[in-house]
């Protein structure tokens, strides 16, 4: 199984939208394993939105959906549901 997910940073306002095997070891690299990379400077991260695909190409193409400004508008939009 793939999660495509959805992270937020509430003191930073930004998303972060991508897809793993793990969801558990990759919210761990997120938040407090990982060294180098976007995400780190953000810190912390909350899980705003998950979908789970059997295949990892179904996964890498939802995440590109969810990429795209439509995509955005829609995760801006789950973002604001449970923040306000």
């Amino acid at each position: 199984m793939f999660t495509v997910y959805v992270l937020y940073s509430p003191s930073h306002e930004k998303i972060y939208i991508g897809y793993t095997s793990n969801i558990e070891q990759r919210m761990l690299s997120h938040n407090k394993l990982g060294k180098k990379g976007w995400t780190i400077r953000y810190r912390p991260w909350e899980i705003v939105f998950t979908e789970e695909f059997e295949t990892k190409a179904e996964a890498m193409q939802r995440e590109k959906q969810l990429k795209s400004s439509k995509g955005r508008e829609y995760v801006w939009n789950c973002v604001d549901k449970k923040y306000g």
